[in-house]
């Protein structure tokens, strides 16, 4: 299977400019549009998916952007990896703006988000232990240092529902859980990307301190804006960087997700709903394919 990468973007990232033979497509899915049209673009003449998680000028608040849309489309279009690039706060004093994070683990405290493909008589329970790709985790490391930008390997994001920003309270709270930064958007994206087999790698790009720190007592959305359009630059000269080194054949001989659905749907073949099976066909259709399960 040829691998195909698109970079879901985060706020303030919502084009990849310099990129070459640009078309965007319209996909449609059972669980409705995506965020925006995808732009498919070519880096070296290689083919790569470029999608803006908020919609280009930013309209689709966090509770509101169709995750199951987006990962249905990009699985449709032959995606079997995801980097996502998104801007966070910081929970620790040494992860000032300006700093990338290269997430490996996440807490999830979302409560209004459709976080599952399989909840409609097709039962699945994938793995999250690891959710991110260390394949893709050591290709963005790399790229990350070829731009020079200071940066974090690893890193726990806590995933706020929002749109507020977190009481003083709860930021000391996630700062006591010992995790690094905290954000909006990457739950459920990366749970239903494992569930769509697709490997997951999360950069974080640090805009503020949240407000646990004395001296920035409230997140000043004004220096926020201004430090996220700071990282944007360095954001697509990573995205270009990191396209290099995908091309180059990472190893992903370790990672299971591929193929993680093989062990983690429970509901036999005979039970399916067929009309959910006909929903998830983009999610199941390697599955099916390589279980035989139609013919059962």
């Amino acid at each position: 299977m040829t691998n195909k990468l698109a970079i879901i973007g985060g706020s303030g990232l919502y084009d990849v400019e310099d990129f070459k033979d640009r078309e965007f497509l319209d996909i449609k899915t059972p669980w409705g549009s995506p965020s925006d049209q995808i732009l498919k673009t070519k880096y070296n003449e290689k083919e790569v998916f470029f999608l803006p998680r908020h919609g280009k000028g930013h309209f689709i608040s966090p509770s509101k952007i169709n995750f199951r849309a987006n990962i249905d489309a990009l699985k449709q279009l032959g995606v079997t990896d995801i980097v996502s690039v998104s801007a966070v706060g910081s929970l620790k004093e040494d992860l000032s703006p300006g700093k990338f994070v290269i997430i490996d683990q996440f807490i999830d405290r979302t409560f209004a988000r459709n976080k599952t493909f399989f909840d409609d008589e097709i039962v699945a329970h994938v793995s999250m232990a690891h959710p991110t790709s260390n394949g893709l985790m050591n290709a963005c490391e790399e790229a990350i240092k070829k731009e020079n930008i200071s940066y974090q390997r690893g890193g726990t994001y806590v995933v706020m529902e929002g749109p507020q920003f977190s009481t003083l309270a709860e930021s000391n709270l996630y700062r006591s859980w010992k995790a690094d930064v905290i954000g909006m958007t990457n739950m459920p994206e990366a749970k239903l990307a494992r569930e769509a087999e697709i490997r997951y790698a999360s950069i974080s790009m640090v805009t503020d301190f949240d407000s646990w720190s004395a001296e920035h007592e409230e997140v000043d959305l004004q220096i926020l804006l201004e430090t996220m359009h700071k990282n944007v630059q360095k954001s697509k000269n990573f995205i270009e960087n990191f396209s290099d080194k995908y091309f180059s054949n990472i190893d992903f001989s370790s990672d299971t997700t591929s193929k993680i659905l093989d062990t983690s749907i429970v509901t036999q073949y005979e039970n399916w709903n067929r009309d959910t099976e006909i929903k998830l066909s983009n999610i199941l259709k390697r599955f099916i394919k390589d279980n035989n399960v139609s013919k059962k």
